[in-house]
């Protein structure tokens, strides 16, 4: 049935057509028997589409080995450990108290990959490839396998550093995520899957796209280099080369209904991660410039209150009192259209500009108010309204959260002093193997009676930790790691 109603629609076409070739013929034929003159008639035919002038050259080849060549071996496996925990009571005074079984630790294992920086062993990768792990491994191009010690993180935007001791490395050189176009070829080297030195390319979508992928992270910035190229889990952390061979940006996620790829990845910029490299081999945290506003993409809208041609820029919705931006006289309703020359016509564009400078930086700032463009020059402060460089807080390093234990709770526990693990994430502790609900007792032979103990103690160490303390089952436990 549906075969013949096809043949019958097949049929009905090509009779159009014939028709219409036919009455096309009669009014070319009614037009040239006319009293129109010939020349006019050769007008007609010379203006026609066929005989329109060809303008159409074809495309210059686009040679990738090259660039292939020259970076497949500067990145790397990245393999993580982590401890899950999956059955049991997380209640330690239960456990104690009635013999109720521990959480029980289960291994897990997951992958991403990485970007060699430096002949120094430094290693670029996602936050979220590393993140909460117990144990980072490297594996080059080449097989060759090292334990990775983690140098810093940076969750507000998805990038961490790690360090391997390893000889005859591969770097892949710094390339201008500036100058990336739109259109531009550019190539995505990982390991999707566990398929180690994987290849593939694409064009460059999209610039300073915000995908809130990162909404959950404090001060999250996101203004990712969008792309074609196939990614897929086990990518992250991974290059973004362009045809040259120069690392653009690090792959970071995908935009999937599947978890595979489906048509887009997103990278973040190597404006952004050259910053945070430097600011956590240097400080051991980012030193995060803020303009102190709350801000918003401009509408339509606003655009035509504030007489705009385009809708270019960033609308202030509030300025914070003593702030960077209320010192140098922003205020509610300001658009920001540049940020140190540089055009900032969405907020993603601000982020990624603001995100290049530390506290105490200066640059200056072009923004429209009542129809005018004006000029200002801002001081960037930090999120305490000051100017200092910060070394990265004890807290952080350790990668815990703690609580002071009442005097009942340590006589039940027949311990004189203690302050408990409340809570683990990457850090020195979790690396360690130190287990939530740990209570320690010690650092490097000093009691520890309280959570600013534990700062005041760590704060004064330079080399290695010693803590010892016991778990609420009564198991004691001895942990010693380094703060380099």
């Amino acid at each position: 049935m549906k075969e013949t109603l096809n043949f019958k629609i097949l049929v009905a076409v090509f009779a159009t057509g014939l028709l219409g070739g036919v009455a096309g013929y009669g009014i070319s034929k009614a037009v040239s028997d006319g009293s129109e003159p010939e020349k006019e008639q050769a007008k007609i035919e010379n203006t026609s589409f066929a005989s329109l002038p060809a303008v159409y050259s074809a495309a210059e080849p686009t040679e990738f080995s090259s660039a292939a060549e020259k970076c497949i071996d500067g990145v790397v496996h990245v393999k993580t450990k982590y401890v899950q925990e999956n059955q049991g009571y997380d209640n330690p005074f239960f456990q104690y108290f009635f013999g109720l079984p521990e959480m029980q630790q289960q291994p897990s294992q997951a992958s991403g990959s990485g970007v060699i920086i430096s002949k120094e062993g430094y290693i670029v990768t996602n936050n979220h490839v590393i993140e909460n792990s117990t144990s980072i491994e490297v594996v080059l191009n080449d097989r060759r396998s090292y334990e990775a010690r983690l140098i810093g993180t940076d969750p507000a935007t998805d990038i961490a550093l790690l360090k391997i001791e390893a000889d005859s490395l591969t770097v892949i050189p710094i390339g201008n995520s500036d100058n990336l176009k739109i259109g531009e070829w550019v190539l995505a080297i990982g390991n999707p899957f566990n398929l180690t030195s994987t290849i593939t390319a694409g064009i460059v979508s999209a610039k300073a796209r915000n995908i809130n992928i990162l909404d959950h992270k404090a001060g999250a910035i996101e203004s990712f280099i969008q792309t074609d190229a196939a990614v897929n889990p086990g990518n992250s952390g991974g290059a973004l080369i362009n045809t040259n061979g120069q690392l653009v940006g690090i792959n970071t996620a995908i935009a999937s209904q599947t978890g595979s790829f489906t048509g887009y990845a997103f990278a973040v910029p190597v404006s952004i991660v050259q910053k945070v490299v430097a600011d956590l081999m240097e400080y051991g945290a980012v030193q995060r410039a803020l303009l102190g506003i709350r801000i918003s993409d401009l509408t339509p809208e606003i655009a035509k209150e504030n007489n705009l041609a385009k809708i270019n820029g960033v609308y202030i919705e509030s300025v914070l009192e003593a702030s960077s931006a209320d010192d140098a006289g922003l205020k509610k309703g300001d658009i920001i259209i540049s940020v140190d020359g540089k055009n900032t016509n969405t907020v993603a564009q601000l982020q990624e500009q603001v995100n290049r400078f530390r506290p105490g930086d200066n640059t200056e700032v072009s923004f429209v108010r009542d129809g005018k463009i004006q000029n200002t020059t801002i001081t960037f402060k930090n999120a305490d309204s000051g100017m200092a460089m910060r070394k990265q807080k004890v807290m952080e390093v350790l990668g815990a959260s703690f609580e002071e234990l009442s005097s009942s709770d340590l006589r039940k526990l027949n311990l004189r002093n203690g302050v408990q693990v409340t809570d683990l994430r990457s850090g020195k502790l979790l690396s360690a193997g130190i287990r939530k609900g740990f209570i320690i007792t010690e650092i490097n032979n000093t009691p520890v009676k309280s959570i600013g103990d534990i700062e005041k103690i760590v704060a004064g160490i330079k080399g290695g930790v010693y803590l010892g303390g016991v778990y609420p089952s009564g198991q004691a436990a001895y942990y010693a790691f380094g703060l380099e």
